[in-house]
């Protein structure tokens, strides 16, 4: 029991390290796509910002915009 036990153990811990690897490329590779925009043009900072806001919720966008311009007006910045 202990060797299937200790099989199945290490086929999990070696699944963990191919998908760390993938992960690892795929954040190279977002990486190389901000840097092609940039060169191009593009403010990276500016485009992380909009995939960051595409992936909110529309309602959980619109009550963060709310209390940003709450705040912004609170602090007098136009």
């Amino acid at each position: 029991m202990a060797e299937a036990t200790d099989d199945r153990l290490r086929l999990l811990i070696e699944r963990i390290e191919r998908l760390e690897e993938e992960k690892k490329g795929i954040a190279d590779d977002i990486r190389d796509v901000y840097a092609e925009a940039k060169a191009v043009g593009y403010d990276p900072k500016i485009m992380r910002q909009c995939v960051r806001l595409r992936k909110m919720d529309t309602n959980d966008r619109v009550e963060m915009e709310t209390i940003l311009d709450t705040y912004r007006n609170a602090l007098g910045i136009e």
